[in-house]
């Protein structure tokens, strides 16, 4: 139990520094524009630029009403939880398979 106690601790301390990138002016590593990777490597890569069109559930962190950091956070959170129900259902397979 202690062990679980320390990871979520980490976990807590890991989502309460993300607004830390907002302090860079650059961008976080891979979320570069399409001009990024032509200006850095002379040509946009080609599945780069297949990706184009697909558009973030939450693009630039964005949600209305909530400010830049508070959008940072609740993207935070809701990829800690989508992470954590897919390593249960993970889990909950496994166990089946083996009862």
């Amino acid at each position: 139990m202690r062990g679980r106690r320390a990871l979520y601790a980490l976990l807590a301390l890991l989502i309460m520094l993300v607004p830390l990138g907002l302090l860079s002016p650059d961008p976080a590593w891979g979320e570069w524009e399409e001009s990024f990777y032509e200006k850095a490597l002379g040509f946009v890569p080609e599945g780069i630029a297949k990706a184009s069109g697909w558009h973030a559930p939450l693009p630039d962190y964005s949600v209305p009403g909530l400010g830049e950091v508070g959008g940072y956070y609740l993207s935070a959170l809701l990829g800690v939880g989508v992470i954590a129900a897919l390593f249960w259902l993970i889990g909950r397979g496994l166990k089946r398979g083996r009862g």
